[in-house]
């Protein structure tokens, strides 16, 4: 009988963050200069919808989150931000984040990481996500889409969050790229859309993989 992947024994889960177009590009939503590799040329497409939106689901799994985990380009993108930001509206995610371990995937054993807090992992990259799974109840992927490429196609996260945006971007990395690893993906709550139409959607992994036959 099949399960749902995210109540395995394992006491922590790994929770995958990210902002989508509705194309599926996920590359540098955040800033005009945050990846425009590639010649994307839309880095910083959030900016067209500044309403609240779905801030509060937002907030709510700040609320739960004791551990990041983060790609080496997020991670010092927060780094060189959030430890100045403990005041004022965004005080709360920037003491947050401060506060919480932060592990930093990183194929480079010599990186300086100079954020209090912050531990290099990558060496067994299974082994070390087993070992977040039992130290934290929720340990949050924001960001890092080159690294999320990876926990995809390797199958080690429990929940993925998609914030989508009804714009298409075209060319940019996306969500999924060729080797996600196949899988029955489960819709965890129904979708919650804002008045600007970004739709959450989460779902939850299984241990079931996708069937064929004709329909």
């Amino acid at each position: 009988m099949s399960t749902d992947a995210s109540t395995s024994p394992a006491s922590g889960r790994i929770l995958i963050d990210l902002f989508t177009s509705l194309d599926g590009v996920a590359q540098g939503p955040g800033g005009t200069d945050e990846d425009t590799s590639g010649g994307f040329r839309f880095s910083g497409w959030q900016a067209g919808y500044p309403t609240e939106g779905v801030g509060p689901e937002i907030d709510k799994g700040m609320r739960q989150l004791d551990a990041l985990l983060l790609g080496r380009r997020t991670y010092d993108i927060f780094a060189g931000y959030w430890p100045h930001h403990t005041d004022g509206p965004e005080g709360g995610i920037g003491q947050l984040f401060n506060r919480v371990p932060k592990y930093v995937a990183s194929r480079d054993a010599d990186i300086a990481l100079d954020w209090e807090g912050s531990t290099r992992v990558g060496g067994d990259l299974a082994a070390e996500i087993a070992q977040m799974r039992e130290s934290h109840r929720e340990v949050h992927v924001i960001g890092s889409l080159d690294f999320v490429h990876t926990l995809l196609a390797e199958g080690l996260f429990d929940e993925l969050n998609l914030w989508v945006y009804p714009l298409l971007l075209g060319a940019g990395k996306k969500v999924f790229d060729d080797n996600a690893l196949p899988a029955v993906l489960r819709l965890l709550q129904p979708p919650i859309t804002d008045e600007g139409g970004v739709t959450l959607l989460r779902y939850g992994r299984t241990d079931r993989t996708p069937e064929v036959g004709t329909f």
